[in-house]
């Protein structure tokens, strides 16, 4: 199986980065790509990253306080 790369600078800096590493094109591309995928999957998905933050928020929580309703408003501003 082949690749074509018909973008210079895509080329360019693939073969640059080969010549730095001493590797082949394809073990350089194959490097970069296994690391990209394995960066991407290590990141859990925006879902469960909201759901922990909300987890954490739910904990805080702490019953108690004044009901908010008519009589507490009208008691701050000192209406009866």
């Amino acid at each position: 199986m082949a690749f074509h790369v018909r973008d210079h600078g895509t080329d360019t800096a693939v073969r640059a980065l080969a010549h730095l590493k001493g590797t082949t094109l394809t073990q350089t591309i194959r490097e970069a790509v296994e690391r990209e995928y394995a960066a991407i999957t290590a990141t859990p998905p925006l879902i469960q990253r909201l759901r922990a933050i909300q987890e954490d928020f739910q904990a805080m929580k702490r019953p108690g306080g004044q009901p908010a309703d008519k009589a507490f408003f009208d008691d701050l501003s000192g209406d009866l």
